[in-house]
């Protein structure tokens, strides 16, 4: 039986300073048990793992991003943070190709030892300019309720400075998934970002169900973000220009 799963839910944004925003949208994710690819490659006819399909997975669209292997990247990250990689599982939680396109603000990836407890968690951040920024944590005592800060060190919004702190709070992925960022400056909280959803079996019937429900989903996801940003540009906030050039920098956290 397949160990990943689709989960169906809702993304929300609300900004709260210097003028309040808020934008809510539907979409559909996979947790892709990453050892699993192949099999699922073989078991549905409409998903491709690294070619274009209805829907896809391709390796480079995360990790070192050039194709290479994912649980070679993941591995090798786990190494130089001193968390152990013997007989570990990993799962990315992520929105897959449609039409051979993507875009996913952010990814994460679980990462479980060998009696099934979290040890690590790795918050895979993108912008639109092609860029991304890996924050890699150590997960000390298992809970159901993951939480971990850190200082922003990657330019996301053009809206928002860099000198933020980031406030993540993650529910370890079972029939329910909660994944929140809240963003914080010195003056108090700017962003509540949100992604819920509900679990189901990694099928051909339900991934067509998904589809069909969202069917221009990845589409859709990179014509709001544009659009949310003239909005926000309409309302007059502040263009924060973009200081610096990355391509895949990683930083480990606490």
């Amino acid at each position: 039986m397949i160990n990943s799963y689709i989960y169906n839910g809702t993304v929300i944004h609300k900004r709260f300073k210097p003028k309040e925003h808020y934008f809510k949208y539907k979409v559909f994710s996979l947790l892709i048990n990453l050892s699993e690819l192949e099999e699922i490659d073989k078991k549905i006819n409409f998903f491709s793992l690294n070619k274009f399909n209805l829907i896809s997975f391709y390796e480079e669209d995360h990790g070192a991003r050039d194709g290479s292997s994912l649980v070679d990247w993941v591995n090798q990250n786990l190494k130089a943070n001193n968390i152990i990689t013997e007989n570990i599982e990993i799962k990315l939680l992520c929105y897959p190709r449609i039409l051979g396109y993507v875009f996913n603000p952010l990814s994460v990836f679980f990462i479980y030892d060998k009696d099934e407890r979290l040890i690590s968690i790795l918050y895979e951040v993108k912008n639109t300019f092609g860029e991304q920024h890996t924050y890699v944590f150590r997960v000390e005592n298992e809970n159901n309720l993951i939480q971990n800060n850190c200082s922003k060190k990657f330019h996301v919004s053009p809206f928002i400075e860099m000198d933020c702190n980031y406030f993540f709070r993650v529910l370890n992925p079972a029939e329910k998934l909660s994944v929140i960022i809240e963003q914080y400056d010195k003056e108090g909280k700017i962003l509540f970002a949100s992604q819920d959803g509900i679990r189901s079996d990694l099928t051909s019937m339900n991934l067509m169900n998904s589809y069909l429900k969202h069917p221009l989903m990845t589409f859709k996801i990179i014509s709001a973000i544009h659009f949310e940003a003239f909005k926000l540009w309409a309302k007059g906030i502040k263009f924060v220009k973009k200081k610096f050039k990355i391509k895949n920098n990683i930083t480990f956290e606490s």
